[in-house]
This record gives C-alpha cells, structure tokens and sequence, in this order.
C-alpha cells in the first residue's frame, strides 16, 4: 500500500483555494469508506487438540474464528446465524458503538441471546479508530472458542506512525480445555467452587511443542532478515494474564488497544486478557529458529495452569540438522517468573500516549470502585453446592454489590421500552463501609449482596473511577474493561488509595489510552472519560470465571440533546427474550 505524507503550505492569498482542498479531500475520504458484509455461522465443528477430538463451537468452522479487516471510517455487517446448541451474542471489543448499543453484544445487557436456529445482523460502524481489537462471544463461556481478530487500519492515505513494516502477523493468545468449556462453567456454577484451570495455553488456536500430540501443528511464521515485522498480540485467554517474548528478539510496543503509544523496547509484555498490543519485531537476529512463547502471570494465591505454549519464528535460509535433515531446535526466550509483579508493572507503566492528550480535568463523578472477590455463606456447608472455601461458594463484587443479570428482558431493552423491575439505578458511588481494603479484612465484609444495579450519568459529564483491589481471599490483577468507552489511565499504585497523596501525582499529560486496564494487585488504577455515549454499557472483569461470579455493573448514559446525542432506535432484528 503506497503511503502518502500530505504537507500543509504557509497560510496565503490561496487559503481560499486550499481550504477547498482540504474540503474535497475530506469528502473523497468520506467517500472511500467501505461496508463489509460477512456471515458468521455459529456451529460445532470437531477439533483436535491434545490427542482428543472436541465437539467444538466455532464461527464458519474456524477456530480461532475469521479475522475481520477494515478501515477507519468503515462499517461492518455481520449476519450471525446460530446453529449452535446454545444461546450466543457476539461483541466486537473495544469498537465504541456510538449511540449504537445494540450493537454491542453483551447477553442480556444489550441484547437477549439469539437463540439456537435463529439470527441477528450487527452493524458496527469505525469511527476514529485504528489499532488491533478483536471479536469474540458474550455469553457464558463460549468465548472459550468463539473468537477472532478485528483489525482497523487508518484511512487511505494516513500512514502508520511508525516505519511501515514489511509484514504483519495477529497472535491471538488462547486458553484450551480438555473437555467442553461450557461444562467446566457450568460444573463451577453448581459446586461454587473455582472453575478448573485450563489445560493448555494456545498460539492462534495451536499449543505448541511442549503439549502432547501437538509438535506437527505448532505455528510457523517466516520472515527474512532484515525484515520489520508488526506482530498484532490479542489475549483471548478466559481466565489467564499473560507474558509473551520472542527469543533473542526485542519487542518495541507502538499501540495498546485500539491507539498508538509512544514507542518503546522491552524483552517481554504483560497482556491481561482483554487487551491488545502492538509490537513491532525487527528479524535482525543470525537465521535460525527461535521460539514465541507465553505463560501465565499469576498474580492471585490461587491455582492456575503453569504450562507455556509455543510457535516459532522461522527465519529463511536458517541451518538444518545435517544428519536428518530436519530445522535446528529453536531457541527459548527467558520470561519472567509467574508471580513476577514487579516486571509486569514496571512494564505497565511505561505504556503512554505518544503525544499530549485532552483529559478531564473536572470531575462531575468521582467514584470510587472496589473490586474483587468473596464468599457466599451456605445454610449447609456440606452441600455438594458449596465446595468453595470452608463450605462456601465463591462470589465476586463491585462495592460489595454482586451483579446480577437479568433473565426476562436485556438492560438496554427494559430501559428503551419503559420496563420497570428488570433493575435499579443505585448502584453506590463508594463502599458502603470503608475498610483497610489490602489490610486484614473483617470475615463479616467477605459477602457481597446481589443486585442488577446501575450508576446513572448524564449525557457529557466527566468521570473520574479509581479501582480498588482488596484483599478478600486473595489480592490479584483485575483487568477491568468498559464497553462502549475507552479511557485514559492517569494512575496506578500499591496498597489503599490516598487521594490526598495519589491524585497529585496523576498523569494528565500522555496518559494511555485504553478499554481494559489491570488493578495492581494489592493495588489500584484510576481513570477517565467523558459520558459522551449514550445507552447502557457495562464495565466488569474480564476474566470469565469473576465475571460469572459478579464482578461487573453498568452505567446507563442517559441522552443528550439532538439526534447526534441519542441512541438510535433498535434493529427490527433484535432478538427477544
């Protein structure tokens, strides 16, 4: 793709005539927008993995799904047709839906599932947006399988802002059960224990060579010396933060999420899962074979798969084993140790906005969230249903409010159509009761209460939300994602946060912009962003077995003034509980 620099003239007697420029060419960029159509088929395919054949639910028979390419501007419209046995939804991550939440995806926030044997069409239009996102399913667990990367170029015409690299490669990061991830939910459900850990971490939907049966799919991918190549790193993984290296290779990161971020180098990433980045790899190393690898970064007192999954980086022209004729063993990257907290932050920290950026800087809503889990006390402990801790079940929560989804109607259609007592919209600003939330909590602040409550914003209001971890079972890394919205990250620490002390030290130059964030663990993140979006849209953890738990609420946007400020009526397609 020829790349074209425009530059801009000392204003003249001509501005007239540039102006007119400007103008048309704004109208020819408008009119290069294109509309993708696509259909995705949700249906169980057999895969194999680990010597084992799954019944597995994919999109068009693909696993990991179609990866969807388009521009800035675009507009995509996607006929999801479930021959499935379950309910599904898709959501397109990280995509800002404008005025548009019906779109969105999320099971019975924004829509009701479509049901086995039926469809539903998502328009989803790109608006100021470019960087690596992904797509994936929205109900339950199927996200397990259903997945795939969504990748906005910019406009025609707009370069990278960064050299223009000779290839580019998606890596979606996985997680791979030995059984039906839907009857891993669903056993944890009825026990109220944890889920079980997965059994393999995966490399675009392949384990690698350290899994059994797996060495002849591990993933491949050529390069040739010299060569730049732009490596689009997607954590699709259910339950798992990630690091990721490549042998021998630094990694420079030029893009979180969907923006770019001023470039630097590093010997690894941390990826909540969620997340996106963008790295650029320069195949400057001697021909040779050399792993990309990813295992877990742990950061809760908790069980967790310990294994690394693997593809390899396979430079042309690298030597081959004389006597058999076969590649030379790759070499291994050196990655941190799983409960490496340290190099994960410090890795974190170094992710910021390439230039000066607009922040709130009046706050109409400070808010203050904590996050994390607890226990659900039983009337009998020793039920088969209460194998959590000490014959409990486990729970997860938002200011001590565990969310609760609605079954009889969506949030966003029981709001639009004026139906009470599908929720509230009193969700607290802070904790009920303040606590030493990293301290030694008291047993009797470990269980939430259930709720389907809202925070309710008006249309244009800025919001400040510090996160809060706690220490209620355990301390742990939450990777917090906000549909419909990106924000800005303008600070992050460890142990209770002090507004009197924190906030003085916020970034409100080049913070990053993001739509997950992690909390430290022990720790807290603070954000913010204009309620600029009308609808609902929910915020919660994006590991799966939390969000199953509670960890999630919504904000109801209400609208503004004017068309542009409203959402847009429903599709006559929306599906009906």
């Amino acid at each position: 793709m020829e790349l074209l620099k425009l530059t801009v003239k000392p204003w003249s007697s001509s501005c007239l005539l540039l102006g007119l420029f400007v103008f048309i060419a704004f109208l020819a960029s408008l009119s290069d927008a294109e509309i993708h159509y696509h259909e995705f088929v949700v249906q169980a395919k057999p895969v194999k993995r680990l010597c084992r054949t799954h019944n597995t639910i994919t999109v068009n028979g693909q696993f990991p799904g179609p990866t969807l390419e388009v521009r800035d501007g675009d507009t995509l419209v996607i006929k999801a047709i479930n021959n499935a046995q379950y309910n599904v939804t898709l959501h397109w991550h990280g995509i800002h839906q404008l005025r548009n939440p019906w779109a969105d995806g999320p099971e019975y926030v924004t829509q009701c599932p479509i049901r086995p044997g039926q469809s539903y069409t998502y328009r989803v239009t790109i608006e100021n947006q470019e960087g690596t996102l992904w797509w994936h399913a929205h109900s339950r667990w199927l996200r397990a399988t259903v997945y795939g990367a969504l990748i906005i170029y910019p406009r025609l015409g707009c370069p990278y802002p960064f050299p223009m690299p000779k290839k580019e490669i998606p890596i979606l990061l996985g997680e791979w059960w030995d059984r039906n991830p839907m009857d891993v939910q669903k056993l944890a459900i009825f026990t109220g224990a944890a889920p079980n850990v997965s059994d393999a971490y995966t490399i675009n939907g392949q384990p690698g060579d350290l899994y059994r049966c797996s060495s002849k799919e591990t993933v491949r991918f050529p390069v040739e010396s010299g060569e730049t190549i732009l490596l689009r790193v997607i954590n699709s993984a259910m339950n798992q933060e990630l690091f990721f290296g490549v042998a021998n290779h630094k990694l420079t990161v030029v893009g979180v999420d969907s923006s770019y971020t001023k470039p630097f180098t590093t010997s690894v990433i941390m990826i909540g899962p969620g997340q996106t980045t963008n790295v650029l790899l320069k195949a400057d190393q001697p021909p040779g074979h050399y792993y990309m690898a990813a295992h877990a970064y742990n950061s809760a007192n908790a069980p967790f798969d310990n294994t690394t999954t693997t593809a390899i980086l396979e430079y042309k022209y690298a030597p081959r084993n004389a006597k058999k004729g076969k590649s030379s063993t790759p070499i291994f990257p050196q990655l941190p140790g799983f409960n490496d907290t340290a190099t994960a932050t410090a890795y974190t920290a170094q992710v910021k906005s390439p230039t000066q950026v607009k922040v709130p800087t009046v706050i109409d809503h400070n808010l203050f969230f904590t996050v994390g889990l607890g226990l659900n006390n039983c009337s009998n402990p020793n039920s088969p249903r209460c194998q959590g801790p000490n014959g409990t079940r486990f729970a997860a929560s938002i200011n001590n409010v565990s969310f609760v989804f609605p079954r009889t109607n969506s949030l966003m259609q029981a709001y639009y159509q004026g139906q009470p007592g599908v929720f509230t919209t009193d969700f607290p600003p802070v904790p009920p009761v303040q606590f030493d939330y990293t301290g030694n909590v008291s047993r009797g602040l470990w269980q939430p209460s259930k709720g389907t409550k809202l925070y309710k914003l008006k249309y244009g209001s800025t919001v400040q939300i510090v996160l809060q971890d706690t220490s209620i079972v355990t301390v742990e890394d939450h990777p917090m994602h906000l549909h419909g919205y990106e924000f800005y990250v303008v600070g992050m620490g460890f142990g209770n946060f002090n507004p009197s002390r924190d906030t003085a030290k916020f970034n409100l130059i080049n913070p990053p912009k993001r739509n997950t964030i992690g909390t430290p663990p022990g720790g807290w993140v603070a954000i913010r962003f204009a309620a600029t979006n009308p609808g609902i849209w929910l915020m919660h953890c994006h590991i799966d077995s939390h969000l199953t738990w509670g960890l999630a609420m919504s904000f109801l946007v209400e609208n503004g003034v004017g068309k542009l400020q409203t959402v847009q009526p429903p599709p006559l397609d929306l599906p009906r509980c």
